[in-house]
């Protein structure tokens, strides 16, 4: 289970998890409500999420926590990036007020983070924790109509595009997801 209702994570992760055999169920579908998220630091935020989810269902849950950390604001909007400009959530104005925080800023350098926890039941003493991080910089003008978020106007220097105009299949081989999921696969197939 997904610790999570988010569609483009939940599109993200049943595509990269279905070639391995794993089926991803949101926790929604399962009646499993959302946690808040008061910590200040991504991994702490993907354990809760991923201690509550599979207490509640007594499921195995994964949780992803992700997000945007652009230098020169610091890190910012980092674990706050689904709701940047407040609530109710809305990429469109996230995207709005990065836009604006970083108007006049010449160094647009930035990464997305990810860091995956998998509980196995829900007293597991020992998380499964694997990260990833996809640098960039930022676009002040948005490009490409593919992923969700910040996708828009997150560069990708290699490609020569910015992550909304890569198809799902090259992203979902590059990106801070992809490679958090990739070290965690790596961890379950060795046994950990």
């Amino acid at each position: 289970m997904l610790a999570s209702n988010n569609p483009g994570k939940l599109r993200e992760l049943r595509s990269l998890l279905m070639p391995h055999g794993f089926a991803v169920v949101a926790q929604g579908d399962l009646g499993v409500t959302e946690v808040e998220e008061p910590h200040p630091t991504f991994l702490e935020n993907a354990l809760t999420k991923a201690r509550h989810a599979a207490t509640v269902s007594g499921c195995a849950a994964l949780a992803d926590d992700s997000g945007l950390c652009v230098d020169a604001l610091g890190g910012a909007p980092g674990v706050h990036s689904a709701r940047y400009a407040g609530l109710p959530r809305s990429d469109e104005r996230n995207n709005q007020k990065l836009v604006q925080e970083l108007a006049g800023v010449a160094t647009r350098t930035a990464h997305y983070y990810c860091v995956l926890v998998l509980l196995r039941h829900p007293e597991d003493p020992e998380p499964l924790i694997a990260e990833g991080r996809w640098y960039g910089e930022l676009v002040p003008m948005p490009r490409g109509s593919n992923g969700f978020g910040y996708d828009p106007y997150f560069f990708v220097r290699e490609f020569g595009v910015t992550a909304a105009e890569l198809q799902s299949d090259q992203k979902n081989q590059v990106s801070h997801r992809a490679q958090a999921l990739q070290h965690l696969l790596a961890l379950m197939q060795a046994g950990q």
